[in-house]
């Protein structure tokens, strides 16, 4: 009796448990699988009910797809793991970003880490993902964190992710405790105390602000030095100015009345004259006071500075 019972409650038990974990996520697509999400906690909440793959089961579909590229070995493989991608999101949350956007992040790691999985290492394919699904959330905070990037070197980067749990105390790190953290994480002093002030600053505007009022909000941008300003460009272009226009009265100075009067009623008057008015003052037609504006133009320029 007893065993008759168990005979048929075992595999049930394992299509329940062991078939359904392949079946339900090979059988659709991933969005089919984890269903309709609106939210992040819809989403977290969705790949949380995806089962689990057993030792087995991870074993067969990264042999699969790793010997015949079965996409769909590679799809179950991600969606089984989804969830630990928010696991490990979330410890990166005090950087100020959102979280959704650390686990998005964290999913392109995780399929960069299926698609290089070599079942034949030995290891669970967690046990290899965690490094590349932390790689692409650091890379995320680090162009993100701050306009300006603050760890371009290997030892920046293993600062900006270890100092702050490395300190044990709030305020300035003392020089014992700098050579510390520097020892324990096997980078220089000086690269401690570089990031630790990087680390303690703010990012600023460029810009003025239209509405600050406080002499002390300033910005970079209003302590650049201006082009503008060079004392050097400035005697220059006051002493062309002043050159420009001595030349100018000289050069007027020189021409006939006739002359002289066309080009300060067509140049340096106001309202100006045209052709026609002067022409018809003169008794002359507009051609012929275009030739002596041209004239009277070639012989200013002779005398002006360059």
């Amino acid at each position: 009796m007893t065993r008759s019972k168990k005979a048929p409650f075992r595999p049930a038990r394992s299509q329940a448990v062991a078939a359904p974990s392949q079946a339900m996520v090979l059988a659709a697509p991933m969005s089919a699988v984890l269903g309709p999400v609106g939210s992040l906690e819809a989403y977290m909440s969705a790949v949380s009910a995806v089962p689990m793959l057993s030792v087995e089961d991870e074993r067969a579909l990264a042999v699969r797809f790793r010997e015949r590229e079965d996409l769909d070995a590679a799809r179950a493989l991600v969606v089984a793991h989804l969830r630990f991608v928010v696991h490990v999101a979330r410890g990166y949350q005090g950087y100020g970003l959102p979280l959704g956007d650390l686990v998005q992040e964290g999913n392109l790691g995780l399929m960069k880490a299926v698609k290089r999985f070599d079942p034949e290492f030995g290891v669970r394919l967690v046990s290899f993902a965690v490094h590349w699904i932390r790689a692409e959330i650091h890379e995320h905070i680090l162009k993100n964190w701050r306009i300006v990037k603050v760890a371009t070197t290997k030892a920046q980067r293993k600062l900006f992710f270890n100092l702050r749990s490395k300190k044990t105390r709030l305020g300035w790190l003392n020089r014992a405790e700098v050579e510390a953290v520097a020892k324990d994480l096997r980078v220089s002093p000086e690269d401690v105390l570089e990031m630790e002030q990087r680390l303690a600053s703010r990012d600023l505007a460029f810009d003025p602000r239209p509405d600050a009022e406080d002499d002390e909000d300033y910005t970079p941008a209003a302590w650049l030095p201006s082009a503008e300003l060079d004392p050097a460009l400035q005697h220059e272009r006051d002493d062309y100015e002043t050159r420009a226009s001595e030349a100018l009265t000289v050069g007027l100075d020189a021409l006939d009345a006739r002359s002289r009067d066309i080009v300060e009623r067509r140049f340096l008057g106001e309202p100006k004259a045209t052709l026609q008015e002067l022409a018809d003052q003169y008794g002359v037609s507009a051609e012929r006071i275009r030739q002596l504006e041209n004239l009277a133009l070639k012989k200013l320029k002779s005398v002006l500075p360059a």
